[in-house]
């Protein structure tokens, strides 16, 4: 069983699928899921939207299966090495195992799976830049009303809640002059950038809010007093009002910050996801918790500060649990994926499908 999944998880992660780059794995799909039983389409987006029948079962509920499709950068020309039971990529790029071990282990339980109900399963595109994908879906493509997403690492903690995310980007504008000729007569668009990134408050500011600078750019030569400068931040927060709060505060600072050494700023804010909780005690939670009790292990719910596609499928009224997949250092070239994980995270998953067809919702 874990031979021809970890054979088509390494298949899938060879697929060059950068995010905004998907189609060819998306065309991967719409053969392999045939081939496990269920039937695919394209949305106009480029989602990717299956359906399983029910098995041993009738009458049941369906439930909604979500991974996505795009990885991180660097994720061209992966090469995923099989050695002591793990699997990592050659060195030079991620691995992929975000999100396409997910995929894989969802393939697997088509596959095996005993007792089920209806399955719908979405794959969406470039969630890794903004869940783009999943906020473009045709909802009207799905019926279920509550499912698994398939995008969390561990399967000790379910994820229950997402932050509202906020994308700050800042363009400076200053004036160019000679470097050493004439100095005083420019406006380093460089310095006023760092003038007001020295005065945000970044890294984790309490246990459900963070900011961040990500990116800096700005100047063309050595000798020249930098007339543009850019830099993209961001900031994130489990409660809306808070973040909202905060993204005020940030943009107050760039603006007092930048004008006061006589440059001029732009800034663009894009809230880019709401922050969402189900309860701990949700029909998906309890379901995932006793599955992976069944297997020995004890789960917890638990609150991110990073985002996922669940946080747009709860905000639509689709009650999404984040269960685990078994990827390890994700978004850097030393992720990896334990075979032993992803078998772990198949056998959750099959059972958590037999308890939907029971369960008194």
């Amino acid at each position: 069983m874990s031979k021809r999944m970890v054979e088509q998880f390494m298949e899938m992660v060879r697929i060059d699928s950068e995010s905004g780059n998907e189609q060819k794995m998306m065309e991967y799909l719409l053969k392999a899921i045939p081939e496990c039983g269920g039937e695919a389409e394209l949305d106009a987006y480029g989602n990717l939207v299956a359906r399983f029948p029910e098995k041993g079962c009738t009458g049941c509920e369906p439930i909604l299966l979500s991974c996505h499709a795009d990885t991180v950068q660097p994720g061209k020309g992966i090469e995923p090495v099989l050695e002591d039971g793990v699997i990592r990529s050659k060195g030079d790029t991620i691995l992929g195992a975000d999100d396409k071990g997910g995929i894989a282990e969802v393939l697997e339980a088509m596959r095996v799976s005993v007792v089920r109900p209806p399955i719908e399963f979405a794959v969406s595109r470039q969630e890794e830049v903004g869940l783009l994908g999943v906020k473009n879906l045709d909802f009207s493509k799905l019926t279920a009303k509550r499912g698994f997403l398939l995008d969390n690492d561990t399967l000790e903690t379910i994820v229950t809640g997402g932050p509202s995310y906020f994308a700050i980007d800042v363009d400076i504008t200053g004036r160019g002059a000679h470097a050493g000729m004439e100095p005083e007569k420019g406006i380093n668009a460089i310095l006023a950038a760092a003038m007001a990134i020295t005065k945000l408050r970044l890294g984790r500011l309490d246990a459900a809010t963070t900011a961040n600078v990500g990116v800096i750019e700005g100047g063309l030569i050595r000798n020249g007093v930098p007339e543009h400068a850019k830099f993209l931040a961001e900031c994130r927060s489990a409660d809306h009002a808070k973040g909202e709060e905060l993204v005020q505060e940030m943009v107050g600072i760039i603006k007092r910050e930048v004008e006061g050494v006589g440059a001029r700023v732009k800034i663009e804010v894009n809230n880019l996801c709401k922050a969402v909780h189900i309860p701990d005690d949700s029909p998906t939670v309890l379901i995932a918790q006793e599955a992976y009790k069944s297997m020995g292990i004890t789960s917890v719910p638990v609150t991110i500060t990073g985002f996922t596609d669940a946080s747009i499928y709860n905000n639509q009224g689709i009650e999404m649990a984040v269960v685990g997949m078994g990827a390890q250092l994700e978004h850097s070239v030393n992720e990896c994926i334990a075979v032993a994980d992803m078998e772990k995270g198949l056998q959750a998953l099959v059972e958590m499908l037999r308890m939907c067809t029971t369960w008194k919702w």
